[in-house]
């Protein structure tokens, strides 16, 4: 089993022993690291943070730690019980608070979770706070409140209902328009708490909702990460239910997928080029996305007079490069849509009301929307790491065999070929090297990322 520690959270299986796995005294002793690291930065009387979670089963047994952990530092938290990701960070700033986590682990199966750690705006921190409270929870050097400063819990479960009151008020969601178009969609949450909100959300725009795995317990029916092979039942129940489209979210509900009215997949690497498509027909801007992002997004960009960036992978990165560009819309190739005229984090309820707007103003459908944007098809690989193998290294000797071509090294390896590209770097939240490539066909960008795996496996002598 695994436990990985980074600057974003901390992340791993539950069971298991300490220090290799997220049991609750890794829990503990990082929710306290993050604690003490709040109070040494911010140097208030009084602190508060706010808590949300997924519905993973492991949920609640790590929220109560993590909470309890907190008020034994002497800090006030909000809990907003099942949440989504991009609904913690919209209520930090909205609370005052010093900061948030959220418990989910993503698009991991259902033995993993994790803490992700928010600052005051509600945005995940940066590198340098990230390496302090690993500092941190390493020293193991904790100073508790005493029993007259310990902090309070406050409940408060009207955060989904008021996140999709911000989405809905929002200048460029034409709330008339998508109630016009009498859109029939089926939603796939896979049983996590996208299927509280994405319905709701749905419902307040006129949206005939049919449910899939909308129960929020945390019994993953398919490999939750929202993707074309683990998506055959929602393909299948649209056609059958001859609906406008279907609309697939991970567990906390950062990501979003799409699928057209055939049944096929819309392309998660598309949500954000359509999201994108239809902000810059109404905002002059330009856009960010990372790396390991389609080339679609700088073509849609240019065409509507924007300059298009790309930034290093992970969101914090994403972010910062857009307030350095003044991008209007960012995000991230896996179906995260950044929009900062709310706020500055992947959220698939911003995605999904920009979306319906688009297509209900365009009057198409999703698969002739699809069909208007350039054609790009990428192949997503994975090497499972072993101790014995060198990343440095390998990552090192692709960069020189490569040497001819156009090198990006701020984040693994970027190699840009004139029609296609491969990019190869160490996974932050999983023991792996992610080998992505895209090509002007599934064949070309398939057949390209198997010469470099075999490239890849001839220098690691595996």
């Amino acid at each position: 089993m695994t436990l990985i520690k980074s600057i974003s959270g901390i992340r791993g299986t539950i069971g298991g022993g300490v220090g290799e796995n997220l049991t609750p005294i890794d829990a503990v002793k990082f929710a306290a690291a993050y604690g003490t690291w709040l109070k040494n930065d911010r140097k208030k009387e009084t602190y508060r943070v706010v808590v949300g979670r997924d519905a993973r089963i492991s949920g609640n047994m790590i929220q109560d730690l993590v909470m309890n952990t907190l008020i034994g530092l002497g800090i006030h938290v909000i809990d907003l019980g099942l949440s989504t990701t991009p609904t913690v960070e919209v209520a930090v700033p909205l609370e005052h608070a010093d900061g948030g986590i959220i418990l989910t682990a993503s698009h991991n199966p259902k033995q993993w979770n994790a803490l992700k750690l928010l600052n005051s705006k509600g945005e995940f921190l940066n590198g340098v706070e990230g390496a302090k409270i690993l500092t941190i929870a390493e020293q193991d050097d904790f100073d508790f409140a005493q029993v007259d400063d310990l902090g309070k819990i406050t409940i408060n479960d009207a955060y989904i209902d008021i996140h999709i009151d911000e989405v809905l008020n929002l200048d460029l969601v034409n709330i008339s328009a998508i109630k016009n178009a009498n859109f029939k969609v089926v939603v796939d949450a896979v049983n996590s708490t996208g299927g509280i909100a994405i319905p709701l959300l749905l419902e307040r725009l006129g949206v005939h909702v049919v449910k899939l795995y909308c129960e929020p317990n945390g019994e993953f029916p398919h490999n939750p990460e929202p993707l074309k092979e683990h998506l055959t039942e929602i393909s299948e129940l649209v056609v059958k239910e001859n609906a406008d489209l279907g609309i697939v979210v991970d567990p906390d509900v950062d990501r979003l997928a799409l699928v057209c009215e055939d049944g096929a997949m819309f392309g998660e690497e598309y949500t954000l080029v359509a999201c994108a498509d239809y902000v810059l027909s109404k905002t002059s801007g330009n856009t960010v996305s990372n790396m390991s992002s389609s080339r679609a997004l700088r073509d849609v960009t240019e065409k509507h007079g924007g300059s298009y960036e790309a930034s290093a992978v992970g969101e914090v990165n994403v972010v910062e490069l857009m307030k350095k560009s003044n991008a209007v819309i960012g995000g991230e190739g896996n179906g995260g849509i950044i929009y900062p005229a709310l706020h500055y984090g992947r959220d698939s309820l911003v995605g999904v009301a920009l979306f319906l707007t688009h297509l209900a103003e365009q009057k198409i459908s999703v698969s002739a929307l699809r069909n208007s944007y350039p054609s790009y098809f990428m192949s997503k690989n994975k090497i499972q790491l072993t101790p014995q193998l060198d990343v440095d290294a390998i990552l090192s000797a692709m960069e020189a065999k490569y040497s001819n071509e156009k090198i990006t090294t701020i984040d693994g390896v970027k190699i840009d070929f004139a029609e296609n590209w491969v990019h190869l770097r160490k996974s932050n939240t999983e023991p792996i090297i992610r080998i992505y490539t895209e090509a002007k066909s599934q064949e070309l960008a398939d057949s390209l990322a198997k010469k470099i795996i075999e490239e890849i496996k001839v220098i690691a002598n595996i």
